[in-house]
């Protein structure tokens, strides 16, 4: 179970959000919902353990983050808003690198499909020659290899995406809550994902 207890987050002399407490389980979707400017990559930030809260704290099965560090960020894929992919690599190379990183095992040929259910080539082909939509499915095509990760924490994970790639995202997501696995999200986006058990966490 992820825990968010009292949390607060200011920037630039400005409160985002205070006092804000949530919990997801297992098998639970929540979004993240506002405006602009609203906190929600900052709380993603917040929950990932990339950003320290101004009060507050994160729990993971009733444990601080900051005690776990890399054994909790085993537990997670964080997906941030900017696809995090090096321009002079391949789709490949990055997917295969971000996988070692996250001790993840996955074989070229796994990357190989991965990519090509975003419809992207592993190889030849630096990111710095892909469209803004092909970037975003090169790091989305990382879920493909997930599935054992018990949390997602994804930021506007359909931004950019055609409406092809967005329904895979969609399925993948809502695959891995009936799963068992835990996934919160931000989005500007209508997404329809068939999730059991849904909510939704409003900032500002």
């Amino acid at each position: 179970m992820l825990e968010a207890a009292d949390l607060e987050c200011e920037r630039g002399g400005r409160s985002l959000f205070r006092g804000l407490s949530f919990a997801v389980s297992g098998g639970e979707l929540l979004r993240v919902a506002g405006a602009n400017g609203s906190g929600k990559t900052s709380l993603l930030r917040i929950l990932c353990g990339l950003l320290s809260p101004d009060a507050g704290e994160v729990r993971w099965h009733g444990a601080p983050i900051h005690g776990l560090r890399e054994e909790y960020a085993r537990q997670l894929v964080y997906l941030g808003h900017a696809p995090a992919v090096k321009d002079d690599l391949t789709a490949g190379e990055n997917l295969s690198i971000a996988c070692t990183l996250a001790g993840l095992a996955a074989s070229p040929q796994a990357a190989r499909e991965a990519l090509a259910r975003f419809g992207l080539p592993a190889g030849e082909i630096p990111v710095r020659r892909l469209s803004q939509g092909q970037r975003r499915r090169a790091a989305l095509a990382r879920l493909l290899l997930s599935g054992t990760v018990p949390l997602w924490l994804l930021d506007e994970p359909f931004a950019a995406l055609d409406a092809s790639a967005a329904r895979l995202a969609e399925e993948l997501i809502a695959s891995h809550v009936a799963g068992g696995g835990a996934v919160v999200y931000t989005t500007h986006q209508e997404a329809n994902i068939r999730a059991g058990v849904l909510r939704v966490v409003e900032l500002g």
